[in-house]
């Protein structure tokens, strides 16, 4: 990871809890098992390292038993795809009375949903890229051919296509050439029902981690992503020497100051709490222009919230010691 010298972060750093009881939620069935388990066992290690008593546990039949029998003081979701992103195991934990870092199963649901959140964005004056939803079945009853001519004609080229639900890159490709779309088409298909096909707006990818530690919403310095096929897809983000980093972002302090203006502004109007990681692109105009959110960041080593921890001189321990102190509270 390159680095460059990074400003003070509005951040104070918290101090760790020793009297709590926390169940660390890793792995699943969607595509994404492998990342959340290396996830759970880096948040088990530095929870323990702070002083918290803390176990992992899949989210399998047995995990409901255990939740009756011992409920622990607070959960913390490392959970991937849908299974950590949907809404579905939140409302679950909400039933059982067990509370949880993250926000609610309401919010979780909309920033699940890209072409959704992407709706509150732009209807609460956030930038996002124009896209368009496209559900495997209207893209066959409409005919294929005549449905791609369209979006080229509405959007341009070129085009990002992902999946409307989904996360690590899985399924997504830049489309340069009309005559890639097809199999980019496909490629998508294979991981959601419904292709998100957006705008691809050339600059410099960044991500910008949102942390609720007590006094409000805060942005941690941004993390810039230079992945070295251009593309930060599922290999470059999990496969060592594939892709940089640079934490702080190399931005204008301007520019930095309204990448993290923006990510606030996209967790607040989707509702979200306690963290979140905003995706965006800072076009060649210094421009900040919101991808995604994930509800439910990577915590691996070489994930972008614990790189943006790191650069606001914050201890990963002690963040997440106060984010499951937050979560307890609510339920006591």
């Amino acid at each position: 990871m390159a680095a460059t010298s990074a400003s003070p972060s509005p951040v104070t750093d918290p101090a760790s809890t020793t009297d709590l009881r926390v169940l660390v939620l890793a792995g699943g069935l969607s595509y994404e098992r492998d990342v959340s388990l290396r996830s759970g066992r880096r948040v088990l290690d530095a929870l323990r390292g702070a002083g918290v008593e803390a176990e992992l546990r899949d989210a399998d039949v047995a995990l409901l038993p255990a939740l009756a029998a011992d409920p622990p003081d607070a959960v913390v979701i490392a959970l991937h795809g849908a299974t950590g992103e949907d809404g579905s195991l939140r409302g679950v934990l909400d039933l059982c009375d067990v509370p949880y870092v993250g926000c609610d199963a309401r919010a979780s649901r909309l920033a699940w949903d890209k072409p959704s959140a992407k709706a509150v964005l732009r209807e609460a004056g956030i930038p996002t890229p124009d896209w368009v939803a496209l559900p495997h079945d209207r893209f066959s009853e409409l005919g294929a051919v005549a449905v791609l001519d369209r979006i080229v004609d509405r959007l341009g080229l070129p085009l990002m296509v992902k999946p409307a639900q989904g996360g690590s890159g899985l399924g997504a490709a830049v489309v340069r050439d009309v005559a890639a779309l097809p199999a980019a088409m496909v490629g998508c298909f294979a991981y959601d029902s419904t292709a998100l096909v957006e705008r691809y707006v050339p600059g410099m990818d960044v991500a910008v981690s949102v942390l609720d530690l007590g006094d409000g919403p805060q942005a941690l310095p941004a993390v810039e992503i230079v992945p070295r096929n251009g593309v930060y897809d599922y290999a470059a983000r999990y496969t060592a020497g594939r892709t940089t980093w640079h934490a702080p972002a190399r931005l204008e302090p301007q520019v930095a100051a309204a990448v993290a203006e923006v990510a606030l502004a996209a967790h607040r109007a989707l509702g979200l709490r306690d963290l979140s990681r905003v995706d965006l692109i800072v076009d060649t105009d210094g421009r900040p222009h919101v991808l995604e959110v994930n509800v439910s960041p990577g915590m691996t080593e070489t994930s972008l919230l614990p790189l943006a921890v790191q650069a606001g001189s914050l201890d990963f321990g002690k963040v997440l010691g106060a984010l499951v102190t937050r979560a307890a509270a609510r339920r006591r």
